[in-house]
């Protein structure tokens, strides 16, 4: 079936408008009405070029910002790999789709030294960041999976594209290496030898990519428990809630240093929740259906990005754009590749294979991961020996709780007050707030204990539990996700999978290094 384009519309209706001349008298209806059923031609013939002009406009704008776009993107072979075949072709619009998005460290030097222009960058250096975009066919769900850059994985052979050589095969290599050995192909080849996809596209953005997106969204909102000044990556920022654009989202993205262990499983968790927050925001202002502004964004990302060649048109990453505006926040997810310590040295992961395996099904059979899982069968099984009740490693009579009430449901904090109660915390007081999407717990210096005693209670995780000078006793903040039961409901995200969705808003704990 051939379509029609807008202009053809157009101009049909400014043929229609024309087959009756202005102020031919009418042939049919009352007599003396010839003058109105005139002046109703000359009106739909006005409206009829006006429209067409306008859609002339519109067609003709899209048109110089599609090439415009065209012309900013650089590209690179989708697969290096000696062995591999090729992705079969694709239609971004209804199939599986799945691109590997990789963030490139190209600076030379020390690793916290990367503010500045580019001249101090040299070939295409390691992985800082490497993300498996994951979008399905019903367009109901949206996975993106983590590879830590220290995860030692098998490299396969790659014949690098610009000078003919052939990369060795590994049985184990680290994998943000795969990009020095010809290119991002050679992390396709290796993303598809591990999880037995064929990844369809990817996209590879350097330093400016990060800086110059994240001021063209008015910068994106991040939360850290403490205080961060890290002399490393140049990361500044107060406890709570910050909004980071430029230099400071890029050190937040890229910092070793600052979040939990001071190491790549905090430096993930950080990017987890900086994607969500910029997910969040994008969704809250429309961007995904505000053509001047995507493709302002647009414009900044292919500015500084490489793909491979059939990513390259920018309609493309308007399909995607579309097929991702309605996808439900809590049905976006943020998940880390379950690994495990390497026996010969523990600075290096390796696959949890057995772990992984539910998480490489669900890809390959398009299902999203905040699905709730099966029902096991009912199984027979001995009864459990009755436990003596453990002793309470805090008094809760001498802990005060003010309930801040975050719910829209305003008997909500007198609900919690009762389950502290039969808790043995009768020091408790309401408090409403405005309303919060996540529940958490602040508690003050000397109340450590008891604050993890009331998260364990709630079923509200570490990263929300906060410590503040200011705070005397306990506070307990009742969000959405705790607005029923007496635990919080954490969208399912299948197995023993670490991450979060884009509808959680999550705190980083820091590292104190």
């Amino acid at each position: 079936m051939t379509r029609r384009s807008s202009s053809e519309g157009a101009d049909s209706a400014i043929d229609a408008s024309e087959a009756a001349p202005a102020g031919a008298p009418a042939t049919t209806g009352p007599v003396g009405r010839h003058l109105g059923s005139g002046g109703g031609h000359r009106v739909l013939r006005l409206t009829a070029l006006v429209m067409a002009t306008v859609l002339v406009a519109a067609v003709g704008f899209v048109a110089v910002q599609v090439l415009r776009l065209q012309s900013n993107v650089s590209t690179l072979p989708l697969n290096l790999a000696e062995d591999q075949g090729s992705a079969l072709p694709v239609d971004s619009s209804t199939d599986p789709l799945q691109i590997l998005i990789l963030g490139s460290d190209t600076r030379t030097g020390n690793s916290g030294e990367f503010f500045g222009d580019e001249s101090d960058s040299s070939g295409e250096g390691n992985s800082d960041v490497m993300m498996l975009l994951t979008l399905s066919a019903d367009r109901e769900d949206v996975t993106v999976v983590s590879f830590p850059r220290d995860l030692l994985v098998p490299l396969p052979s790659c014949v690098d594209p610009e000078t003919g050589d052939v990369s060795e095969a590994l049985d184990l290599g680290q994998l943000n290496g795969a990009l020095d050995e010809g290119g991002p192909g050679c992390t396709v080849a290796a993303i598809n030898n591990l999880t037995g996809l064929s990844v369809d596209h990817f996209m590879m953005a350097g330093f400016n990519a990060v800086k110059e997106l994240s001021s063209a969204v008015g910068g994106v909102e991040v939360c850290v428990q403490e205080p961060v000044d890290d002399e490393y990556s140049g990361l500044s920022l107060p406890a709570g809630t910050s909004e980071v654009e430029g230099d400071q989202a890029l050190a937040f993205l890229r910092t070793r240093h600052s979040f939990g262990d001071g190491g790549d499983t905090g430096r993930i968790a950080a990017q987890q929740a900086f994607m969500a927050s910029l997910a969040r925001k994008v969704r809250a202002e429309g961007t995904l259906t505000n053509l001047p502004k995507l493709y302002s964004i647009a414009d900044v990302i292919t500015r500084n990005l490489t793909v491979d060649e059939g990513l390259s048109q920018p309609t493309e990453l308007l399909k995607i754009a579309d097929r991702m505006k309605d996808v439900d926040l809590g049905n976006i997810a943020f998940v880390t590749v379950p690994t495990e310590q390497w026996v010969e040295d523990p600075n290096r992961l390796v696959l949890n294979e057995e772990a992984a395996a539910p998480l490489f099904d669900a890809l390959r059979e398009d299902r999203g991961l905040t699905e709730d899982a099966p029902e096991p069968s009912a199984t027979p099984s001995a009864p459990e020996t009755p436990q003596a009740p453990e002793t309470p490693a805090v008094d809760p009579a001498t802990v005060p709780v003010l309930v801040i009430n975050a719910t829209t449901d305003t008997a909500r904090g007198a609900e919690i007050q009762q389950l502290l109660a039969a808790a043995g915390y009768t020091q408790s007081s309401p408090y409403e707030s405005v309303p919060a999407e996540v529940s958490q717990v602040v508690f003050g210096p000397g109340y450590e204990t008891a604050a993890a005693d009331l998260a364990a209670r709630f079923g509200i995780p570490d990263s929300q539990v906060l410590l503040s000078e200011q705070t005397v006793g306990v506070q307990l903040v009742v969000g959405a996700d705790l607005a029923t039961g007496s635990k919080v409901v954490v969208p399912p995200l299948g197995s023993d999978l670490d991450g979060q969705t884009a509808d959680q808003v999550t705190c980083q704990a820091t590292s104190g290094l």
